[in-house]
């Protein structure tokens, strides 16, 4: 028993052991290429991205990453692929900013009902897939990305025509600035008391709590709830589900609705607690490093927790390449180098361990 035991221990970890020296080899190559040496590239990366302004940023980048890779995560666990979390998550931070700025509300109160209205939006417009889905029978994987399309260019020109603040003398067109009900404060005080010094960068998002208490909320309902029961059942075996009294394509639709809504909050962190309003500027490809980090971290809410910090840490660390001359795009080779190779390592891992349950199995026969 203690052998078997052990053996699953080696085996966990396993996968993210050579995931990790894999990455770091064709990282290595890459940056060989350029004729610069991997060695100041990764101390480079280090120095810059372990201070207190770049960790701060890190956590940033990160919550957004986290929140809309559990809404990925929700469509993993019914057998499904939501990649239109990019659009959901775009429309959902500018209707909530739009919408939020036109009323005032207690602060707390004032919040909340951007939040629904930003889930409302981002799960409608992701309910347009689970619609087609259900009555039509089309992927979602491919109507999530036409809807990816109508998203960007439905808000480019409700923005330009219909939302934007024209009292203001920006070039760059925005939604009415939130009023102070409708932001989110920084931890920077609380971060004080710990003994951390305030940064030119700003502070970190208010929203990294909210963030972590959805992490606990996903993890509660889809291992302890019976929705989170038939939509791992929908997931893993339709036909099964069915026979045992669970609506499939119901929980299809009701996956994809509400993977969209939670999608509509992954906009905000930067909306609410950062610019206060949506503008040209809103950080783009959100939706799709989701993707990856969900993939890494396996669907689970720590692990998603830990992928997101990775590519947090990458994105913002990588900026100091342009330093010693290597293009900080060297950072999309490593993100995509670790998703590749994590999910050759966990693959290789999980048929590995199928083979020694066979053999074990036979012997057990046999015996």
């Amino acid at each position: 028993m203690k052998k078997f035991k052990l053996s699953n221990v080696i085996l966990a970890i396993a996968a993210p052991v050579a995931a990790a020296v894999v990455s770091i080899v064709i990282s290595s190559v890459a940056v060989l290429a350029s004729h610069k040496s991997p060695k100041d590239a990764y101390t480079t990366m280090w120095e810059f991205g372990t201070t207190s302004a770049s960790l701060m940023q890190m956590l940033n980048t990160a919550t957004p990453y986290y929140i809309a890779a559990i809404a990925i995560a929700i469509t993993f666990r019914a057998g499904l692929f939501n990649i239109g979390v990019e659009g959901q998550l775009r429309l959902g931070a500018m209707f909530g900013a739009y919408l939020g700025a036109m009323f005032v509300l207690p602060p707390v109160i004032h919040v909340i009902a951007i939040m629904i209205i930003s889930m409302t939006v981002g799960g409608l417009w992701a309910a347009i897939a689970g619609y087609l889905k259900v009555k039509r029978g089309v992927s979602e994987v491919i109507s999530t990305i036409m809807l990816n399309s109508l998203a960007g260019g439905l808000s480019s020109y409700l923005l330009a025509t219909y939302f934007v603040d024209r009292t203001t003398d920006s070039n760059n067109m925005s939604t009415k600035m939130l009023p102070a009900s409708a932001q989110i404060p920084d931890l920077m005080p609380l971060l004080n008391k710990l003994g951390v010094e305030n940064q030119p960068g700003g502070g970190v998002y208010g929203m990294l709590i909210f963030a972590i208490v959805l992490g606990g909320i996903f993890w509660f309902v889809i291992n302890r709830t019976r929705f989170g029961f038939e939509l791992r059942a929908s997931g893993s075996n339709p036909i099964a589900a069915r026979v045992s009294g669970v609506n499939s394509k119901r929980m299809t639709f009701v996956a994809l609705a509400v993977s969209g809504a939670v999608a509509g909050l992954a906009g905000l962190p930067a909306v609410l607690g950062d610019t206060h309003q949506f503008n040209m500027g809103f950080r783009t490809g959100i939706g799709f490093s989701a993707i990856a980090v969900a993939l890494l971290g396996r669907n689970n809410p720590v692990g998603m927790g830990i992928s997101a910090l990775l590519f947090g840490f990458l994105e913002v660390s990588s900026r100091s390449l342009e330093l010693i001359d290597i293009a900080p795009e060297t950072y999309v080779i490593m993100q995509g180098s670790i998703l590749l190779s994590s999910v050759i390592a966990y693959e290789v891992v999980r048929r590995y361990k199928i083979t020694l349950q066979s053999k074990e199995l036979a012997k057990a026969v046999e015996a």
